[in-house]
């Protein structure tokens, strides 16, 4: 064979995600194929084009096929073949693969595959959109099939989604896929929502900040925690041990994974969230001075505060009084002396024989009454619950009768809140 008879040969591969690209090895496997159908065919194969991209969206999409036809368009003076391992990997929906065709043939490159005979005929055109319809067919079908499992096992309690940051999938025993915490990131994230559901982090910026000082803790690309990803993190029940989705139509219900907080903190922190933040974003204190506001002033009795004072070269901590009629006024007191005299103190502090009787009987006493009083309370809840129910028997009652859309989509609404309810009267 001549050298001016051998053809120019492209090869296009794709598969349908970047997991199949990190774990599988179809890329290579397509390659390979589509290369020893050139080398049989006496084509010279001039580049590789490679995506991993769902089929069933606009080629326009893909990375890897822009590419080819942007080298179709600066070599138009040469015809090239354009070889696909299989039909299913040149579209997956027929409004695609038709325009794919029609693009390609504007650049006079020829469609081949191993496993696929194009043919230019009306007969083959017909058979070929046949195929395509089909492969669009099994996609749409596939899809639908995969959307009913992880809608039915959402149902039961199992979260079918990406894993939320704290979180990582391990198979378990009885359950299959489970959610389960992701040390030491678990952590990071329990003592963010806790402190914002608190008030410990006054806004969302402070949790921002937070998160901020771990290295672990995933960021993006300019080394910052975005206020979505604290947002998404503050409003997702997963945390709180349940799950839902609303475009699903599937209302709050109890998970199998382990919560980091409860249902009762969950739902302070989306009081917090929906409301308006009461104090600017600052740096807590009260842990760098324990005895702020109970140690009182020589002088005046007010009590002490206390602030961090900025030196040359870095923060030196202080207490003060800040009474300004007190003859002390301004005048500071290291945060060691104070502490260490405070210390000492405590040292010589040594209860009497009396005094720790006196508080053995104090806290017995209190002891019994939180006991009486919990057996009260969990009366009162289940009667609660009982009311909730009964409530709930009712709604469905009356969405049975009803033939209004609007007024049946009313009492959903007010079904799930009851519903939502009753999850937190069963936890506390």
């Amino acid at each position: 064979m001549s050298e001016n008879s051998i053809k120019k040969a492209l090869l296009y591969c794709r598969i349908s995600s970047t997991k199949q690209k990190v774990e599988g090895s179809g890329l290579q496997s397509q390659a390979h194929r589509c290369r020893q159908y050139a080398l049989a065919q006496g084509y010279e194969v001039a580049k590789v084009f490679t995506d991993d991209i769902s089929g069933g969206k606009d080629f326009m999409e893909r990375k890897g096929m822009v590419a080819l036809l942007a080298y179709l368009k600066k070599n138009k003076k040469t015809d090239y073949v354009v070889i696909f391992d299989d039909l299913k990997r040149f579209a997956r929906s027929t409004k695609y693969h038709l325009g794919l065709r029609e693009e390609l043939a504007r650049y006079n490159a020829r469609v081949e595959s191993p496993n696929y005979k194009f043919e230019d005929t009306p007969e083959g055109v017909f058979v070929e959109t046949i195929h395509a319809a089909q492969g669009q067919l099994e996609r749409e079908q596939t899809g639908r099939q995969t959307r009913q499992k992880m809608r039915a096992r959402l149902e039961q309690g199992y979260f079918v989604f990406r894993s939320p940051v704290g979180y990582q999938y391990e198979k378990i025993k009885g359950h299959g896929k489970l959610l389960t915490p992701n040390e030491p990131l678990a952590s990071i994230v329990r003592e963010a929502l806790t402190g914002y559901a608190s008030g410990r982090f006054q806004t969302q910026a402070e949790v921002m900040y937070f998160l901020e000082t771990f290295p672990e803790f995933p960021k993006g690309s300019n080394g910052k925690v975005t206020y979505q990803r604290v947002y998404d993190i503050l409003t997702h029940p997963i945390y709180a041990g349940y799950v839902a989705h609303e475009r699903w139509n599937i209302g709050l219900r109890k998970g199998q994974h382990e919560g980091l907080i409860d249902l009762e903190a969950f739902k302070k922190i989306q009081e917090r969230v929906n409301g308006s933040a009461n104090a600017p974003a600052r740096k807590n204190i009260n842990e760098d001075f324990p005895l702020r506001g109970f140690v009182l002033c020589d002088d005046c009795d007010v009590p002490l505060t206390s602030c961090w004072s900025k030196g040359r070269n870095k923060h030196y901590p202080y207490y003060h009084c800040q009474k300004p009629s007190c003859v002390s006024y301004g005048k500071s007191i290291k945060r060691a002396e104070l502490e260490g005299a405070f210390e000492e103190l405590l040292q010589t502090m040594t209860p009497t024989k009396e005094l720790y009787a006196l508080a053995k009987k104090m806290f017995n006493k209190i002891w019994h009454f939180r006991t009486e009083y919990q057996k009260k309370r969990a009366s009162t809840l289940k009667t609660q619950l009982t009311q909730i129910d009964r409530k709930i028997e009712k709604l469905v009652d009356l969405i049975v009768d009803t033939s209004s859309p609007t007024i049946t989509a009313s009492y959903e609404k007010r079904m799930n809140k009851l519903e939502e309810d009753k999850l937190l009267l069963d936890e506390k």
